[in-house]
């Protein structure tokens, strides 16, 4: 990862904001521009990267081994045990009149960082982070198409695997150990949501015995090299009944109309528009209750947001989810999900599994 262009993309950014200076701790931002993640504990870590000049983090002294600073991008001030730190970044900030600061920030820091710094205004630096991170190197992108791959294997073992008469929680973790086996660094979440579950898009996987007749939704992903995968596949214990069979149907076609519609120009409102309009026109607009995609990258869940009112174009390298779903509380659900990233003419798609309903024992 090129993290001196980020910095100077970062620094340039800046000048085109209100801010003069960017201050980041907790969170991916950090990471992000720095290849250094600080520890979310009460010992403060902070990036204070001017608009020009030397750029400095400050660390606790016992971590400060732990930062590597061979690129020569920022100087490191370790502090002790008997120092504050949001003194020490104040007295780095100088007389900044407007600090942008990272939203992953601790308010105790904050509030710290306020009382020193009264003369200066603090705005949120998602506004300057979001256009360098929604935006992918092509090594990010390479990283991401290998998740999607590995995802993609996990999708094809799934179907092998029993399902009827065992509890949720049993499958989930074999889905989770086969995205280790099949190329992640580790697994970072698995929902397996059966029968009327399936209807709760965020359902916390649990003890529930599958059994014939039940509609099931698998959502899961992973970490590979830092980035992030996220692929959903619906399953059915049995034959499904024709009204499963046809709500399906519509979400194959929603999934595939949205997709369809990527392109650079477009309107990150316009595919969630694409998904929609074909799960409304079958009847089911009201079973249709989240946004259509998620920008994706070293979080599962980042810009930019494919969701109605976003009117935000799209650009090549951005890459997000594709997830229309259908839920019918108390009885069954389904989704599908297929991570994209937006090409110079069109759109490419990271994952390539089977996307139909998928009969399982």
């Amino acid at each position: 990862m090129d993290h001196g262009a980020r910095f100077r993309e970062a620094r340039a950014r800046l000048a085109d904001s209100e801010a003069d200076i960017l201050l980041l701790s907790t969170g991916l931002d950090l990471p992000y521009l720095s290849g250094y993640t600080a520890s979310p504990y009460e010992r403060l870590t902070m990036l204070v990267l001017p608009e020009s000049g030397d750029a400095v983090l400050v660390v606790p002294e016992l971590e400060a081994p732990l930062v590597d600073t061979s690129d020569g991008l920022f100087g490191v001030r370790p502090w002790s045990e008997t120092e504050d730190p949001t003194a020490i970044v104040a007295d780095l900030v100088g007389a900044s009149s407007v600090a942008a600061i990272g939203d992953e920030t601790w308010s105790l820091f904050l509030m710290k960082l306020q009382a020193h710094m009264a003369k200066t205004r603090f705005v949120s630096a998602t506004p300057l982070t979001r256009e360098l991170r929604m935006r992918k190197g092509p090594d990010e992108l390479a990283r991401l198409r290998a998740a999607g791959a590995a995802t993609d294997r996990v999708v094809a073992v799934i179907p092998t695997r029993q399902f009827a008469g065992r509890p949720e929680q049993a499958v989930a973790a074999e889905v989770a150990a086969l995205v280790v086996e099949e190329g992640h660094d580790h697994s970072t979440f698995t929902i397996v949501a059966s029968g009327p579950n399936s209807a709760s898009p965020h359902h916390r996987t649990g003890e529930r015995i599958m059994g014939e007749g039940d509609s099931i939704v698998i959502d899961f992903g992973g970490s590979l090299g830092g980035y992030q995968s996220d692929t959903t596949r619906s399953f059915h214990i049995g034959e499904p009944t024709q009204e499963v069979s046809e709500a399906f149907d519509v979400l194959f076609a929603a999934q595939r109309a949205a997709v369809a519609a990527v392109r650079p120009g477009a309107p990150c409102a316009s595919i969630d528009r694409a998904a929609r309009a074909v799960i409304e026109d079958a009847g089911y607009g009201d079973a249709f209750i989240h946004r259509t995609g998620h920008g994706i990258g070293l979080a599962t869940h980042e810009e930019p947001y494919i969701v109605d009112g976003n009117e935000m174009p799209l650009e090549p390298t951005m890459a997000f989810s594709v997830e229309p779903g259908i839920y019918i509380p108390g009885r069954f659900g389904m989704r599908i999900e297929d991570i994209v990233a937006v090409t110079e003419d069109g759109v490419e798609n990271y994952n390539n599994s089977a996307r139909q309903l998928v009969v399982v024992g």
